[in-house]
């Protein structure tokens, strides 16, 4: 009888001892080494809150941070700024809307390969019609360009200095 009353104690001892141990959710804020810590400063509040797979996204994030161009260190440590300041509904609909741009992207592709297949199915001398000049100039870089002073085709006719 004792034994058995032994076993269950044990039992109930190893049950609850399960279900308080706490979940790995990864390493902890003071575990970071100084470079990984300065990087991901704007979370430095939330680190211990975050999931295992969330912080291991942002210690990729980490990692890649020093080999950055300044204008994405800037780009990095804002969003991340804004992401700190977000409840964790606000960041579950931000995660979900993310998801779902993934699944037009998805659909646009789709619709990308259908045009790219009628496209090559067209025959050569109709393909030609879709050709860019090669004077062409995308606008981007339109805007670019500095214009150059214009010559008037009309020499005799001077426009006054008002227009």
């Amino acid at each position: 009888m004792r034994a058995l009353l032994a076993a269950i104690l044990l039992f109930a001892l190893a049950a609850t001892a399960a279900v308080a141990a706490p979940k790995d959710r990864g390493p902890q804020w003071a575990s970071l080494n100084a470079d990984q810590q300065q990087a991901l400063a704007p979370l430095a509040g939330e680190w211990d809150k975050l999931s295992k797979p969330h912080k291991t996204k942002w210690l990729g994030i980490a990692k890649r941070y020093p080999a950055m161009k300044p204008e994405a260190q800037k780009r990095v440590e804002a969003r991340m700024q804004k992401w700190a300041k977000l409840t964790p509904q606000q960041r579950d609909q931000a995660r979900e809307q993310y998801r779902s741009i993934g699944k037009v992207a998805i659909d646009h592709r789709a619709e990308l390969h259908r045009h790219w297949a009628e496209y090559q199915a067209l025959p050569p001398h109709e393909k030609r019609m879709f050709d860019v000049p090669p004077s062409y100039v995308p606008p981007a870089e339109r805007r670019q360009r500095t214009p150059s002073p214009k010559k008037n085709p009309h020499p005799a006719y001077v426009l006054p200095a008002s227009l």
